[in-house]
């Protein structure tokens, strides 16, 4: 088996450190299962995921924030 280095993000870290803890596997068994099942389609999928069919379908300008109109009363 190949052995990688990984940088992660302190809450990340302590995350896995509980996971690891919780379920009674080591570090690597949990960040193995998690790259399998996301090559396997089986991991949660995102909010991006489950609406890319729909990206593109409204009419209507791209951005809000171009026309000033759509602006008035923001913040109040």
């Amino acid at each position: 088996m190949k052995t990688i280095s990984v940088k992660l993000p302190e809450s990340l870290a302590r995350w896995l450190e509980r996971e690891s803890a919780k379920r009674r596997r080591s570090r690597s068994d949990i960040v193995r299962e998690a790259l399998e099942n996301r090559r396997q389609g089986s991991g949660k999928p995102t909010i991006a995921d489950v609406l890319a069919d729909l990206a593109g379908t409204i009419d209507g300008p791209r951005d809000l924030s171009t026309n000033p109109r759509h602006l008035d009363g923001l913040g109040r």
